[in-house]
C-alpha cells in the first residue's frame, strides 16, 4: 500500500497550505465562533469540526466529478498593480477563480432551496478556499504557475517557491496543526475586529503585496539556495496568515450563519435505516454502482493510517484491493477492530485513481456480520 500512501500524502501536501496549515486555520476559526455559527457548523457536519474538512477540496479536486474546481483554488494577476488596477483585474475576471467561486459559495450555504448535500460541500470549499486567500502563493502569476516552476535549494533539498510556502516552511517549525493553532492565535480584540471588517479583496491585496516582495528576492537570488536564514525571515509572515485566515474565516461563518442555518432533510437516523436504504451488490460489481448508496460484504486485508483518515483494503490485500474504504471523523477509531475480519459496509460508491472506494464518517455504517 506505500505507493497510493505515497501519492496521497505528497498531493496533499503540494497543494494550499498542506494538511497541517489548512487544519490550523480551522482550528483557529473554531475558538472565535459565535454559539449561532458552531451550531450551524455543527448541523452540517455532524462530527466532524472545520480542522477535519480543512483539505476536503483538495483531496477532491483530482475526482471528474470536481474538475472544474480546479481554478477554484488560485487567482493569477501580473505583478507590479496598483491596489484599484488589481481590484478591478479581480473583480473583472470571467474566468474561474478563488473569489469568483467564494463569493458563490457563500450565497449556495445560505440559500434556502440549496440541498443539504450542496451546503455542506459548499461549507467544506469555504473553509479551504478562505485558507488558500491567506497563502501568498495562490494570488501570483500564471507563467510560472503560481511559483510551482521557481526552482529552489531549500535546507539541501530541491523544492519550488510554491512548495515553500505551502508547506516547508510550516513543516520547519515541527508542530501539528493543534500546537500551531494555540502558538499563532493571539490576536488582540481589536485585530480581530480589524480583520474580519476588512473586505475579502483587502486579504487577496496583502497576499499579492507579499508575493511580490517574495519574487523579488528570488530575482535578486546569485543561487537558488535558502536555508535557515529565509525560514527565520519569512516564518512571522506564515504565522500572521494562517492567524488572519483562521479569523476572519470564523468571521465569515459567524456573518453567514448569524440567524443559524435552514438545510434539507436529514440523513437517516440510523445504520439500520440507511442500510435499508441501500442496494446490496457485491463487492465485484461495486464499480458499476458509482454514485449510489449501496451495501458491500467483504474481507479486510489491512488498513494504514494517515493524518486525517484510514485507508482499508477490501477484497485483497494492497495493491490488488478491489476496494478501499476510507475511514474518517469518528470511524478512524474502529480499523484495527475490524483488521482481518469481514465485514458490512454501507455508503456511496465513489471512484478514486481507478477503483471504487466508500468514504465513512460514522462507525455504526460498519458492522461484522
Amino acid at each position: 500500500m506505500n505507493k497510493i500512501i505515497g501519492f496521497v500524502v505528497i498531493a496533499l501536501f503540494l497543494l494550499s497550505w498542506g494538511v497541517t496549515g489548512h487544519r490550523t486555520v480551522g482550528k483557529i476559526a473554531e475558538k472565535h465562533l459565535t454559539p449561532a455559527a458552531t451550531a450551524a457548523v455543527r448541523e452540517l457536519l455532524g462530527s466532524e469540526t472545520l480542522a477535519d474538512v480543512s483539505t476536503w477540496a483538495d483531496e477532491v479536486r483530482g475526482k471528474p466529478e470536481y474538475k472544474q474546481t480546479g481554478s477554484w483554488h488560485y487567482v493569477n494577476l501580473p505583478m507590479g498593480l496598483s491596489f484599484p488596477e488589481f481590484q478591478k483585474s479581480v473583480e473583472g475576471m470571467s474566468e474561474d477563480n478563488v473569489y469568483s467561486a467564494l463569493e458563490k459559495l457563500e450565497k449556495e450555504v445560505v440559500d434556502p432551496a440549496t440541498p443539504r448535500e450542496k451546503k455542506v460541500e459548499a461549507l467544506k470549499f469555504i473553509v479551504h478556499f478562505v485558507g488558500d486567500l491567506h497563502q501568498p502563493m495562490h494570488v501570483s502569476k500564471a507563467e510560472d504557475k503560481g511559483g510551482n516552476t521557481v526552482q529552489l535549494n531549500f535546507n539541501g533539498s530541491g523544492t519550488n517557491l510554491h512548495a515553500v510556502w505551502d508547506s516547508k516552511l510550516i513543516d520547519r517549525l515541527g508542530l501539528g496543526y493543534e500546537q500551531l493553532a494555540s502558538t499563532v492565535d493571539h490576536a488582540t480584540p481589536a485585530q480581530i475586529s480589524q480583520w474580519q471588517k476588512d473586505p475579502m479583496i483587502r486579504w487577496m491585496w496583502e497576499s499579492y503585496e507579499v508575493t511580490e516582495k517574495l519574487y523579488a528576492e528570488v530575482d535578486a537570488m546569485k543561487s537558488r539556495a535558502i536555508d535557515d536564514k529565509y525560514y527565520e525571515e519569512h516564518i512571522g509572515t506564515v504565522e500572521q496568515r494562517l492567524e488572519q485566515a483562521g479569523i476572519r474565516l470564523a468571521g465569515v461563518l459567524n456573518h453567514l450563519f448569524a440567524h443559524g442555518v435552514v438545510v434539507g432533510p436529514a440523513a437517516p437516523a440510523s445504520a439500520a435505516q440507511a442500510e435499508g436504504a441501500a442496494v446490496k451488490v457485491d463487492l465485484a460489481d461495486a464499480q458499476a454502482h458509482v454514485g449510489e448508496n449501496v451495501v458491500v460484504t467483504a474481507k479486510v486485508y489491512g488498513y494504514k493510517a494517515l493524518e486525517g483518515l484510514t485507508l482499508v483494503n477490501l477484497g485483497a490485500a494492497y495493491p490488488n484491493q478491489v476496494m478501499t474504504v476510507v475511514l474518517r471523523g469518528e470511524a478512524m477509531a474502529i480499523a484495527g477492530q475490524i483488521d482481518g475480519k469481514t465485514i458490512r459496509v454501507t455508503g456511496k460508491v465513489e471512484m478514486y485513481k481507478g477503483k471504487p472506494e466508500i468514504i465513512v464518517r460514522d462507525p455504526k455504517l460498519i458492522a461484522v456480520p
